[in-house]
């Protein structure tokens, strides 16, 4: 049974950022150990491929952040 790893966008993600885009949330049964928290797309891919896995995206609750950020946003401009 191939193992799965679970991944979110970052809430405080804006385009056009030099920065990881994706946030490792979780891994299932995978021998795996991973240093870095923030990572992006093709780096997801890599592991994903290298171990057999499959790469889950989490959906957005209701309640994720973006409404206070655009909110904060929105009050800084």
């Amino acid at each position: 049974m191939a193992g799965k790893i679970f991944y979110r966008e970052r809430i405080k993600y804006t385009d056009g950022a030099q920065m990881p885009r994706y946030m490792l949330v979780a891994v299932h049964d995978l021998n795996l150990k991973v240093y870095g928290q923030h990572l992006r797309m093709s780096e997801l891919k890599a592991i994903a491929s290298a171990t057999g896995a499959d790469l889950v995206a989490l959906p957005r609750g209701e309640h994720s952040g973006h409404k206070r950020l655009e909110a904060l946003q929105a009050k800084a401009t």
